[in-house]
């Protein structure tokens, strides 16, 4: 599932991406302000952000400073303005793209689905942190350079946990993104047993979690940045 999150105060414009980009694989969460999708953000790993940049409690540049300081997902600006300074600063800011308004649609959907397509591998090839040394692409996991054997499920828990590193992802979010093949019911003691795993193979002392953490009625977090 692709989740993006639509960050635009114009609520006819919103609906209207949504009806664009209306699609099974996508859901949406529609937030009007940068304190609403700052909020969002804090709860919810989104997999794309469109983003307008006149917003009314502020630049929505703040924001994606804000959301650079925290994750690499793709960042899809909105702006009406189209001097080569506004787009500049952005893309320096770390947008992934940008859109001037008014836009057509059908754009918006085509570079939506080039920015999904590199969300899938958003992680750099090899990752440093701390004692750690994560390459998703060549499936090498080291620890103090001592390689560490995952399975296919352990690495897909890992990898969305290191994408939204300091930030909560519900166990909701986790069964959907890692159990994709169709099954139509997989307990929650599959994610419970997965994460038991992880933490045996990761934490110097898994009983009590330096890296991942649980956070009480709410999910998991990847403590280390």
């Amino acid at each position: 599932m692709n989740h993006i999150l639509i960050v635009e105060d114009d609520i006819a414009l919103s609906n209207g991406i949504i009806l664009a980009l209306k699609e099974p694989n996508n859901v949406f969460t529609q937030t009007y302000d940068i304190a609403a999708a700052k909020e969002q953000l804090n709860v919810t790993p989104f997999d794309l952000v469109i983003l307008d940049v006149n917003l009314p409690d502020g630049n929505g540049l703040d924001l994606l400073t804000h959301i650079r300081k925290k994750t690499m997902i793709p960042v899809i600006v909105l702006t009406a303005n189209d001097m080569e300074t506004d787009i500049v600063t952005g893309l320096e800011l770390g947008a992934d793209d940008y859109i001037t308004k008014p836009f057509s649609l059908m754009v918006l959907r085509a570079r939506v689905g080039v920015q999904l397509k590199k969300s899938r591998y958003s992680l750099a090839d090899s990752i440093q942190l701390g004692d750690f040394s994560f390459s998703f692409e060549r499936m090498e996991f080291n620890k103090n350079d001592i390689p560490i054997e995952l399975s296919k499920t352990e690495q897909k828990l890992l990898r969305i946990l290191i994408n939204n590193r300091g930030n909560t992802v519900s166990r909701d979010h986790l069964i959907d993104s890692i159990w994709t093949d169709g099954a139509e019911y997989v307990g929650e003691n599959a994610l419970s047993v997965t994460i038991k795993r992880l933490r045996d193979k990761l934490e110097d002392h898994p009983s009590s979690p330096q890296y991942i953490k649980t956070v009480y009625g709410l999910g998991y977090t990847w403590a280390l940045k």
